[in-house]
Formats: C-alpha cells, sequence, structure tokens
C-alpha cells in the first residue's frame, strides 16, 4: 500500500465514531469523501455479512421456514439462512443453518451469487446457495428462533414469490436463481441431446 493509500486509511479510520456495538451488529458515523469530491456523513450499520440454502430435494420440493421475525411485525415464509460466524466461509454457513433450521445435509452445492441486503445504510452481504443430495440430520433450533419447516413443490414457492406471500429478499432472490440455474442446465441437458 503507498504512503498516499495508508494516509487516506488512517484518515478514513479517524473518521470513522462507533455508536453503538452490539451482539450482531454494529453504528458508526462516517464522514466519507464521495466520488464527486463532497464530504458527507453516512450511519453505516455494520454487519458480518450471512449464508442461506435453496434445499432442492429429489421431488423437486424446496425448503420453506415459517418463522416468527419480531422485526417484522409477525411471520415470514424464509430459506434456511443464518449469520457468518467470525472466520467461517460463507459455504459453511450455510451448510451449518441448513442442518440446525432444516434438519438437512447436501451432498451437492451450488453458488446463487450474493446479494446486498441494504446498501444504503448495511455492510450486510448475503451468499446464496442452491443444496442437493439432502439426507436427514438433528434439527438444532436456537432458542430465540420459534421455526416451522415445510417443504412444497418449488414451481409453489415461485407462485408465492410472484404472488407477495413470500416477501423476504434473500428467498425471493434465491428462488428465482435456482429457478433459473436449474431451468439453463436443463437447456444445456437438451441441446448435448
Amino acid at each position: 500500500m503507498s504512503d498516499r493509500n495508508k494516509q487516506r486509511q488512517g484518515r478514513s479510520d479517524q473518521r470513522r465514531t462507533q455508536i453503538y456495538k452490539g451482539k450482531v451488529v454494529e453504528l458508526d458515523l462516517q464522514q466519507v469523501r464521495l466520488p464527486n469530491g463532497r464530504e458527507v456523513e453516512l450511519e453505516v450499520i455494520r454487519h458480518p455479512g450471512g449464508a442461506a440454502a435453496v434445499a432442492l430435494d429429489e421431488r423437486k420440493r424446496v425448503c420453506l421456514l415459517r418463522q416468527y421475525r419480531h422485526a417484522a411485525g409477525g411471520w415470514l415464509w424464509e430459506l434456511p439462512a443464518g449469520k457468518i460466524d467470525p472466520g467461517e466461509a460463507p459455504a459453511a454457513t450455510a451448510e451449518r443453518e441448513l442442518a440446525e433450521e432444516a434438519g438437512v445435509f447436501a451432498a451437492s452445492w451450488d453458488s446463487l451469487g450474493c446479494l446486498h441486503s441494504s446498501p444504503g445504510v448495511f455492510t450486510e452481504v448475503i451468499h446464496l446457495y442452491l443444496a442437493r443430495g439432502l439426507n436427514e440430520v438433528d434439527l438444532g433450533h436456537e432458542a430465540d428462533e420459534i421455526i416451522e419447516v415445510h417443504w412444497l413443490p418449488l414451481v409453489d414457492a415461485l407462485t408465492w414469490c410472484a404472488d407477495g406471500k413470500i416477501t423476504d429478499a434473500k428467498t425471493l432472490i434465491g428462488l428465482y436463481r435456482a429457478d433459473a440455474l436449474l431451468r439453463s442446465n436443463a437447456a444445456d441437458a437438451r441441446a448435448l441431446m
């Protein structure tokens, strides 16, 4: 790193004021210089990121959790997902959360990319995966989790996305991306015949 970049980095660090540090998130006030040269103060919520799994069984059913979310005002339909622990790879998080929340282990994993949950204020990035080749394992719900595990046809889950029954962003994006990948793979297989 050049001396100039070190100075910029040092200045940047000095312009950050931590307002709150919780178990999961931190809130900072940051003085930043935007690409247009303006300096502004931003509120930035730092989050370690997360991972979610679209678990697809041999009958083309996906696992959806009906989970109580106090901050959202009630019950939501979601993919198995969770926060990345320190030093943990996103794929390991997805694998761990799928086992704990849905009670399944997957033999095959495909990346579905990532998403920024709310880039105006959050640093959180959520990594999405398609999980197949499923086998049952013991559930491991945490004390603060109220979860019902449901399996429904992927086509029905996509209908729930389209009609607004599913409102969780990671679930919407994960299901649509999984469907696109599966359709692309099927088209490639047909082309090889």
